[in-house]
């Protein structure tokens, strides 16, 4: 898929958010789906569960 239908779709998904839920629905839909095209991201560069765990396990410390 282009970048330009996925775009068309994020825009037509936050409209239909916006429409029937309001501005919460709105910003929340927008949330999640920055947080899902950036994990996408990061998994298309090659990022792995174990990346995430060693974050983690540093923060403990």
């Amino acid at each position: 898929m282009s970048t330009a239908f996925m775009g068309m779709i994020a825009g037509m998904a936050l409209a239909f958010a916006g429409y029937f839920g309001g501005f919460g629905a709105f910003l929340l839909v927008a949330a999640l789906g920055g947080l899902g095209w950036a994990l996408g991201r990061w998994a298309e560069s090659g990022g792995s569960v174990r990346d995430v765990r060693d974050v983690f396990e540093r923060s403990r410390r």
